[in-house]
């Protein structure tokens, strides 16, 4: 079963996230407490920890959640080849996933030090469809 392994916010953008013991979702907004909240699609990012694992073996520095800045890691479910439009029920709360992966920006630092980052191909952004709390070990599923 597809579950959430970590929860992460930074409170500047630019920064790595940080984890926290729990995240709260909420309409129109994203993650309460998040550099990266707003009305906009890409309201909260979620990168699988298979993903993340293609590259701790080749990394230099240490690939801790929210390294990458994502909001949600996760396990069990394969991120990457979601279609733009489903929807994730993440513990009490669902999400809508508008868009797979991101332009990298010019001063990653993990591309730096890596040669490469995942988050530009693997990670998905969403947007909060029903509010609630999400924390580590909630399931992960997907709405028919």
């Amino acid at each position: 079963m597809a579950r959430v392994t970590s929860v992460n916010i930074s409170e500047k953008k630019g920064e790595q996230k940080h984890p926290v013991p729990e995240i709260t979702l909420r309409l129109r907004h994203g993650i309460v407490g998040d550099a990266h909240a707003g009305d906009w699609h890409r309201q909260i990012s979620l990168l699988a920890e298979e993903s993340i694992d293609t590259m701790r073996a080749s990394c230099p520095v240490p690939l801790d959640a929210g390294t990458f800045a994502e909001n949600i890691n996760t396990v069990g479910i394969n991120l990457k080849n979601l279609p733009v439009g489903t929807r994730l029920r993440i513990g009490e709360t669902e999400v809508e996933v508008t868009q797979i992966g991101k332009e990298c920006h010019g001063g990653c630092a993990i591309k730096k030090a890596a040669g490469r980052c995942v988050m530009p191909t693997e990670g998905i952004f969403a947007i909060v469809v029903r509010e609630g709390t999400v924390r580590a070990g909630d399931t992960i599923e997907v709405v028919k």
